[in-house]
């Protein structure tokens, strides 16, 4: 079998991807809550795994567009989707975010985005785009996701816990507010890494969260397990 991860009910080949399939994207596409209605977004989908995990909890009855900017990512994704239960369900587009401009408006949108600031560069120019923020400002994500939603939808994302001020201050000024906010620890001995946020185009009152990974004893934390029961093997 190719190099890639095994879901409970689709497989994930990421051997084309800049970045592969990780904690952080199972996390965000078992976490996103869905709207009851409307088309799906995926914005700089690598393999596809985000878009798979939301044509599962729909049972491929929603329309899901994938966006991604590498060729081989595209590549791989719709690689993946063809091989999956949901074929017909996901469209995937070779595409900048930044210069999209579908016909139709979206209810929720999800991404993993780049988040690595000022950092020092991959050597991989793919994995340069997939995990620098200088390829995607946060500010400007946000604007154009601002534009291509309807007017009730939500924006799901995962990025470190120690930015998310920073992208809910850029959030505010293009229109978004924060719905739910959940922090992810990896263990209780260890500080809290990412955080899962879910802004939304109508004022809502936050819902604040946390949820650590593993228990003292090194095992997945119950609340972990069942977040990604439908998806992990072991689970």
């Amino acid at each position: 079998m190719a190099a890639g991860f095994q879901c409970k009910q689709f497989f994930i080949g990421h051997q084309h991807c800049a970045m592969k399939v990780g904690t952080d994207a199972l996390l965000l596409g078992a976490w996103a809550r869905i709207p009851a209605s409307g088309n799906l977004l995926d914005i700089g989908c690598g393999s596809g795994i985000l878009s798979l995990m939301l044509a599962q909890r729909t049972e491929g009855r929603r329309p899901i567009t994938a966006l991604d900017l590498d060729a081989g990512a595209v590549q791989q994704s719709r690689s993946n989707v063809a091989a999956s239960p949901w074929p017909a369900t996901i469209q995937v587009l070779e595409q900048d975010i930044l210069t999209y401009q579908p016909a139709e408006r979206y209810s929720l949108l999800l991404c993993n985005p780049p988040y690595f600031h000022q950092a020092l560069p991959a050597r991989d120019p793919a994995r340069q785009l997939a995990r620098h923020s200088d390829s995607l400002p946060w500010p400007h994500l946000l604007q154009h996701a601002a534009q291509l939603a309807c007017d009730d939808a939500d924006f799901a994302l995962v990025i470190p816990d120690a930015s998310a001020t920073m992208l809910l201050q850029a959030g505010a000024e293009a229109g978004w507010q924060l719905k739910r906010w959940c922090r992810v620890q990896p263990s209780p001995q260890k500080a809290v890494r990412r955080a899962l946020l879910q802004l939304s185009r109508q004022p809502a009152v936050p819902e604040h969260s946390q949820l650590c990974i593993q228990q003292h004893d090194g095992q997945y934390s119950e609340a972990y397990r069942q977040l990604l029961k439908d998806f992990y093997l072991k689970f």
